[in-house]
């Protein structure tokens, strides 16, 4: 066959109430990140694996627009294909409905199990527990950032046994409509581990990375300023060289280690600013 075998474990899932679709993946496979996971907000979220078909991607993406559900995608994409015995297919529409598919020539251990916003599956694995894994995290862990819980799976079904050739490469994508980027991207987080021998720990600590210059803290988590973390500031950005007023100082350092967009003025600071500056001083 033409197509590389993606042998992998995946979640495809998605969080209705903050409107975030994503998938995550670990594989014995050089650069998973860009096989396997496929999603665009408010339509779905789509991983290919096993002998990848990479236009399951694409094309499952469009048939999810013209109103299909996940069920009915996965049923056109294998229909279609004759290499269908040999792909792995996990599919979440914009409603949460999902559909997993194993082509009946994958490698054993090989099988996908879906719920409510998710579908998990993978392919030449230690055993079903991996799969098991997946799903079992993702569903007591409501509530949380779909990106965390998308990490804690892949960690959860490695822990479980995983894939059974090894680790190399993982992958973490979550999509939301104006979610991204100074609100001009729909890409929440797009983050590959090319290659690594601890890839899901490598992939958990660049998003934390990630997380603390692009996310965001709830304001009511955000600390009041009182003179004695007044004080601190000062002397803590004073070591780095900058001084002056505290608000224009703090704002020349968090410009310069991208933590801009985690400050509005001084009277609160964000958890997340203070232990950067602390961990800097």
């Amino acid at each position: 066959m033409a197509e590389r075998l993606v042998s992998t474990y995946s979640i495809a899932a998605c969080d209705p109430k903050a409107k975030q679709w994503g998938v995550a993946t670990q594989s014995k496979f050089l650069g998973v990140g860009s096989v396997v996971p496929w999603a665009e907000p408010g339509v779905g979220a789509i991983a290919t694996q096993a002998y990848a078909n990479p236009r399951y991607g694409p094309n499952g993406l469009q048939l999810l627009r013209e109103g299909l559900s996940a069920p009915e995608v996965v049923e056109r994409l294998t229909k279609e294909d004759e290499g269908r015995d040999h792909r792995q297919l996990g599919v979440v529409d914009s409603k949460g409905i999902s559909a997993t598919y194993t082509g009946q020539e994958c490698m054993d251990w090989a099988g996908g199990r879906t719920g409510a916003n998710y579908a998990a599956q993978g392919n030449i694995l230690v055993n079903p527990e991996t799969v098991d894994a997946l799903a079992e995290t993702f569903e007591s862990s409501s509530g949380r950032p779909l990106a965390g819980r998308l990490i804690d799976c892949l960690a959860a079904a490695q822990e479980a046994g995983g894939d059974s050739r090894g680790q190399q490469s993982s992958a973490l994508l979550v999509v939301e409509r104006d979610g991204g980027y100074a609100r001009m991207s729909d890409v929440v987080v797009e983050l590959r581990v090319e290659d690594h021998e601890r890839p899901i720990e490598e992939l958990r600590r660049i998003y934390k990375l990630h997380d603390e210059i692009f996310g965001k803290t709830p304001r009511r988590l955000w600390l009041d300023v009182d003179d004695e973390l007044a004080r601190e500031l000062r002397e803590r950005l004073a070591r780095l060289g900058y001084e002056g007023e505290l608000e224009e100082s703090l704002t020349r350092w968090t410009g310069k280690e991208n933590l801009e967009d985690r400050v509005d003025g001084i009277a609160e600071i964000d958890p997340v600013v203070l232990e950067a500056l602390r961990s800097r001083t």
